[in-house]
């Protein structure tokens, strides 16, 4: 035990050794969270714990085999694990360790094994969100319910909404009040139907069925409860209703809670997380044991006192004060761009000057959209990226979709082209073939013959020798008119805001070119540069990373540019109204800048053309609350 103990700090030491009752461990960003989790493993198991006595759980397979593979080499590095053909059975073997996965793992193997006392066979079905939303379609389609009026995505987000707060097909019934809310109910209930007809559960089902075995079957309850002694929860300030329930019930016969978090690193509430779970742990284990975890091994302190002077200004959750033993560091850079193309060659600017590997670079910006500029400046500049999380601008499905519709109008022959569109539904393509009519094709097509300028932004009129001939701005808002195309992709969700989000940056191509042609001649020579994720792979990894702030939770760099600090883009235009929103907002950016270690670089734009049309907004709240002294303009 000694060992495990002598590589924590005094106050993660705490934190450990609390091993009974439940526990709160309040860790900020930085401050070893995961490393606390899998060292209390091992010294549970040091104690004389049995690994099939503990659990762990997290939320994604990446997190659930990182912290799986660091309690192996504790066990390991500990002298607590023998080979399996040593004699000594007093030691652990390779396969005596606890288990640790998600949420949706653990339920998938109750309800393999118990399901069948709730009318779930052992050989159920798991359905992913593609099987769940055909089926939500051939449910609409069998009920004659609009696709329309409404969406069958907005339908199977409405539905595993409810699963998340515990509101069954039947509950549901209370609160399907609107038209929307009544057609819910329509498909849900008959969803839930086909689901139980086929033998089949959904992603939430999982959860939702696991709950409810619990509660319908005491001595089911009493089996997992009992077996498991001690429960441990990481990030449990991203938890839903029913994963906070589920935890509640797991560790209700001993009481054995640990549940590890930061309400100042909430920033998933349009995925049902509430950070409000973990305001209420002292009230629902009123002998709760709180541990805050403030010593920060990232950041230098400079860049820990301007993300500290921005997240205290939240008010609906405690605030850890970080400090680090770390040097004072530089400054913050602040840069003022006269547009976006400037703000990216700044980026740019900065990378290839400097010596360090590209590998020690993030850009983070808060919509997917902007990753546009980021990901031309790098591909003319030759500098390999890779988006993590996400696919790159020109690949991603939107985009290509519209550009089908484009290079069908230049060249009606495109038969590749055709087919995608082909896929997006008839309707759409009578309505598409439609407006094609009414466009001169003829001038349009006769501009890929005209000589092109290489110069994109020096496009002269002339090009353009008939009022009949649309720039290609005006045909993208065209085509998604007839097309309703963003009615398509436009769920509801924060994916699919952030779809249209996208095509409406393609506006922003669009508005740089005179005509169709060059437009599409300058895209295909920009996918043409693009290598392939292996050439990078061949290079060490050695590139630099883009990503959404949303996905930056829980990574770290040496150096971070945080892009598009301005008001309406960061904090976005969509939380602006609301205090709340406003405040998840300020999360964000708290996230973002405590991922840089070393070098943080935040830029506004005094211009922007975002969307398709240019707007000056105001320099973001975010880097007003920075204190002058912590800020070098650059």
């Amino acid at each position: 035990m000694s060992r495990i103990l002598n590589d924590l700090d005094q106050y993660q030491q705490l934190a450990v050794v609390q091993t009974d009752g439940p526990v709160l461990i309040l860790a900020g960003a930085g401050s070893g969270k995961t490393r606390v989790l899998t060292y209390k493993v091992a010294y549970l198991i040091a104690k004389g714990i049995k690994p099939s006595e503990i659990i762990a759980v997290t939320f994604t397979n990446k997190a659930a085999n990182e912290m799986k593979e660091r309690v192996r080499k504790l066990i390991v590095n500990s002298k607590l694990l023998i080979d399996k053909k040593d004699q000594n059975h007093s030691l652990l073997t390779i396969h005596d360790l606890p288990y640790v996965g998600t949420f949706h793992a653990f339920c998938a193997k109750v309800l393999r094994v118990d399901g069948k006392y709730i009318g779930i066979p052992s050989g159920y079905l798991i359905y992913d969100s593609d099987d769940s939303l055909t089926l939500v379609k051939r449910i609409m389609k069998d009920a004659n319910i609009s696709t329309k009026i409404y969406k069958p995505s907005s339908i199977r987000a409405a539905i595993s909404s409810a699963k998340n707060e515990m509101v069954d097909n039947i509950a549901y019934r209370d609160i399907a009040r609107s038209p929307f809310g009544k057609t819910v109910l329509e498909v849900y209930e008959i969803y839930q139907k086909e689901l139980q007809t086929i033998g089949a559960c959904d992603f939430d089902d999982l959860l939702l069925k696991t709950v409810g075995l619990f509660e319908k079957v005491p001595q089911i309850l009493e089996k997992y409860s009992s077996k498991y002694k001690y429960v441990l929860v990481d990030e449990y300030q991203d938890v839903n209703t029913v994963q906070y329930i589920l935890t509640k019930q797991l560790a209700s016969k001993y009481g054995n809670l640990t549940v590890v978090g930061d309400a100042s690193q909430a920033i998933y509430s349009f995925r049902g997380a509430n950070f409000r779970n973990i305001l209420n742990f002292e009230n629902d284990f009123l002998n709760a044991k709180v541990f805050n975890l403030e010593q920060n091994y990232r950041s230098t302190k400079n860049i820990l006192t301007a993300a500290n002077s921005i997240i205290s200004k939240n008010t609906s959750h405690p605030v850890l004060n970080l400090w680090t033993k770390k040097q004072v560091g530089e400054r913050i850079s602040i840069y003022n761009a006269q547009n976006e193309i400037d703000e990216a060659n700044f980026i740019l600017e900065r990378i290839v000057t400097s010596s360090k590997p590209l590998s020690n670079f993030a850009v983070l910006y808060r919509t997917n959209a902007q990753s546009r500029n980021i990901e031309e400046a790098f591909l003319h500049g030759n500098i390999p990226y890779r988006i993590y999380g996400g696919i790159r601008f020109y690949e991603r499905k939107e985009i290509k979709d519209v550009l089908a519709y484009l290079r069908l109008i230049a060249n009606p022959a495109d038969s590749i082209s055709r087919t995608r569109i082909e896929k997006l539904g008839k309707g759409r393509l009578k309505k598409f073939e439609e407006l094609k009519q009414k466009i001169d094709i003829n001038v349009i097509a006769s501009e890929a013959k005209q000589s092109r300028k290489k110069d994109r932004h020096v496009e002269s009129d002339s090009t353009r020798d008939d009022k009949s001939s649309l720039k290609p701005l005006e045909l993208i808002g065209k085509v998604l008119e007839a097309t309703e195309y963003l009615k398509l992709i436009d769920d509801g969700t924060e994916q699919g805001l952030q779809r249209v989000e996208n095509v409406k940056e393609l506006k922003s191509v669009a508005s740089e070119f005179e005509n169709l042609s060059t437009l599409l001649e300058n895209i295909a020579l920009m996918e043409g540069k693009v290598a392939p994720e292996g050439s990078f792979e061949e290079k060490g990894k050695n590139f630099v990373t883009l990503m959404t702030l949303h996905a930056a939770k829980g990574l770290e760099f040496e150096n971070v540019f945080i892009v598009g600090m301005e008001e309406g883009l960061f904090p976005h235009s969509r939380s602006m109204l609301d205090p709340a929103e406003i405040e998840e907002e300020r999360r964000l950016a708290y996230v973002g800048m405590t991922r840089a270690k070393q070098k943080l670089y935040l830029s506004y734009a005094s211009q922007r053309l975002y969307f398709g049309s240019k707007s000056a907004n105001l320099v973001s709240r975010f880097i007003v609350d920075i204190p002058e002294e912590l800020i070098s303009a650059i």
